[in-house]
């Protein structure tokens, strides 16, 4: 079972990467919006004066920017995102967005659904499925792979990734109150690995934070290289992360840095 903890193309053969200047990606975006229409300035810890990097969200002193890859995908990752998720330098989402160029993020409201949204999930060059743990769901909704190659008489069909970017308690309340999801595929991921994210604590070691269920979804779209990209992106991130917390120094000669130069 995965839950995304602190859960806005051309199809190619395989990841191809850009290093070009980047513009404000999909979460950047809800994130300038939900800080539009905030009644009061929302102030992350750290740094002098609390100021943070606008492309990374980290401390000026251990801004990753420079790191950034951009690949495109088979796969799209659409994040439906609690109230406050785009706000939280800890928010993991933000990495996801980062890497795949097909990256959606949208707020999520239990009164009004965006349009966009349900125009993304209609848009038929995408099989949309919600990640979400089976056993809260019909058996007969629940899938647990998809197909990593594309039918040859439906070649333009691409998987579209819906993750409910936010606490637990949240996403359980989501996933019952967002009707425009209720004809969709649940895929519930069962990884054999524990999850390796550091910047916030769960009471369950299945609990996978947001860029983790991201690339585990890709590897079973058939985008391993983005996949295994985005794990170690996360990697690098949580080092730059939690260095800066401490007050320490990037250490480029250490695991996380080792396994991006990889």
């Amino acid at each position: 079972m995965v839950v995304a903890r602190r859960v806005v193309g051309v199809r190619v053969p395989s990841a191809a990467v850009s290093l070009a200047p980047f513009s404000p990606h999909a979460v950047a975006r809800l994130r300038q919006a939900r800080l539009a229409r905030s009644s009061k300035p929302f102030r992350a810890r750290g740094g002098i004066k609390g100021e943070r990097c606008a492309g990374c969200r980290l401390v000026p002193s251990h801004c990753m920017c420079d790191l950034r890859p951009s690949l495109t995908t088979r796969a799209g990752i659409c994040l439906l995102m609690a109230d406050i998720e785009p706000l939280k330098p800890s928010n993991t989402g933000w990495l996801v967005a980062d890497v795949v160029l097909d990256t959606f993020a949208f707020g999520w409201a239990r009164t009004e659904t965006d349009p966009a949204l349900l125009a993304l999930l209609a848009d038929p060059q995408w099989q949309p499925y919600v990640v979400f743990p089976g056993e809260y769901v019909p058996a007969q909704r629940v899938v647990h792979t998809v197909s990593a190659h594309p039918d040859p008489a439906h070649k333009a069909i691409r998987p579209l990734f819906i993750l409910l970017d936010a606490t637990w308690a949240e996403a359980r309340k989501m996933f019952r109150k967002s009707p425009c999801l209720d004809r969709f595929p649940v895929l519930s991921l069962e990884p054999s690995q524990l999850s390796r994210y550091q910047l916030r604590r769960s009471r369950r070691d299945d609990h996978f934070c947001t860029s983790e269920v991201a690339a585990l979804c890709l590897e079973l779209a058939g985008d391993g290289r983005a996949g295994e990209t985005l794990q170690r992106y996360l990697d690098v991130y949580t080092h730059h992360y939690l260095r800066a917390k401490q007050q320490l120094p990037v250490d480029r000669d250490g695991v996380a840095y080792a396994r991006w130069r990889t």
